[in-house]
């Protein structure tokens, strides 16, 4: 595992490589990215934005997704994974929104979570990105980059990567460091083919080390 000084080595190198990482979810309102965070489970964020141009012009209420019959609206997400249940699930919420929150989005993790198809995850990404409250939402980026870098245990639970990134990493740095380490894995340290080679953490990381002796033994 990382001490301390290796990790604050970690956070100061991902940021030099992604200063400007932020939430790649277009959208407009905490309303609107609330819907894209929704949308994005198990699919992915460049997907999610070929669609929401159309649905957010169609759609700019809580109003909007309950006026219309659900077959409707499950024809304008169909090309993302899952919308038959996100569909039933964005209408549920909306309906929450305007029952008990005056059609506004909440801004505590506490609240969110009590919405349909809103988890832990989604909810960390809305208070975080629409809210400033600082939060490390843990997607199967952070949770890979987390473990092979040796910041977290293999066997640990999303909800127990999140727990030690919260303990292990200074709060007023949640927010960002979530965001760059999102980034770190969809561009560099992918699932299927790391940048092991390029990497300036490779000293550090004990996944990437594996990974450089084995392709050496595969040369041999």
């Amino acid at each position: 595992m990382l001490t301390k000084k290796q990790i604050n080595t970690v956070l100061d190198t991902i940021a030099d490589m992604y200063p400007d990482a932020e939430c790649e979810l277009a959208h407009r309102n905490p309303f609107e990215l609330l819907i894209a965070v929704v949308l994005s489970a198990q699919c992915t964020d460049a997907l999610v934005n070929k669609v929401t141009p159309a649905l957010f012009e169609k759609y700019k209420t809580p109003e909007d997704y309950l006026a219309v019959p659900l077959e409707e609206l499950e024809q304008d997400i169909r090309s993302i994974g899952l919308y038959r249940s996100k569909a039933k699930n964005i209408k549920k919420l909306s309906q929450s929104l305007l029952d008990e929150h005056h059609g506004e989005v909440p801004a505590t993790r506490e609240e969110l979570v009590k919405l349909a198809g809103v988890g832990r995850k989604t909810a960390n990404v809305v208070t975080s990105v629409a809210f400033g409250i600082p939060a490390i939402a843990v997607d199967t980026h952070v949770e890979r980059v987390s473990k092979r870098l040796g910041i977290c245990k293999w066997k640990d639970s999303v909800r127990e990567v999140e727990e030690t990134l919260m303990k292990k990493i200074p709060e007023e740095l949640w927010s960002d460091t979530h965001h760059r380490l999102i980034f770190f894995g969809r561009y560099h340290c992918k699932a299927q083919s790391p940048n092991c080679d390029s990497c300036p953490l490779l000293d550090l990381c004990r996944e990437g080390q594996k990974r450089m002796k084995r392709r050496e033994k595969q040369r041999a």
